[in-house]
């Protein structure tokens, strides 16, 4: 015959320790959701839908070489008169490689002033980053460039 345990606080704690000790480990993916060339067009696509996007009017300064993937400055500016009919309605920018390929939307009014966006990202690895911006005609602009990177960033791998 099996001895039944009393219960008391001490077990208790025990029991409820454990189940939330449990409930907060982490489940890591041995390999990092990384974006491919297959993600980027579809991010591409959900932001522009069927539009053709142009080549031009947007101008992406980010250093061809960049030493650490960490913190990498890019600016995005676009030429426009900014002017309540003729000005850049959003900046978006991909990447084929990080975690995620939509790295960010920015969005802008005529009363920007100019329209250009700065900011630092991080670069999983060697990719190639594209810019689109949105004018209020409707129409889309673009511009890639390609970012070769010595040490990775956005790479966390559990050993």
């Amino acid at each position: 015959m099996r001895k039944r345990l009393a219960p008391t606080r001490r077990r208790f704690l025990g029991l409820a320790g454990s189940a939330a000790t449990i409930s907060v480990i982490p489940i890591v993916s041995l390999h990092p959701a990384e974006a491919t060339p297959e993600t980027m067009a579809a991010a591409i696509r959900t932001v522009v839908g069927g539009a053709v996007v142009q080549t031009g009017k947007v101008k992406l300064d980010i250093p061809p070489l960049v030493e650490n993937g960490n913190t990498v400055p890019m600016t995005v500016s676009v030429t426009s008169p900014m002017s309540a009919d003729d000005y850049v309605k959003s900046i978006h920018v991909f990447n084929e490689k990080n975690p995620q390929p939509n790295m960010g939307n920015f969005y802008l009014g005529p009363k920007a002033g100019r329209a250009q966006i700065s900011t630092r990202v991080r670069l999983a690895d060697s990719q190639k980053i594209i810019a689109i911006a949105r004018l209020s005609d409707g129409s889309f602009w673009s511009v890639s460039a390609d970012v070769v990177v010595t040490l990775a960033a956005c790479t966390e791998e559990v050993m």
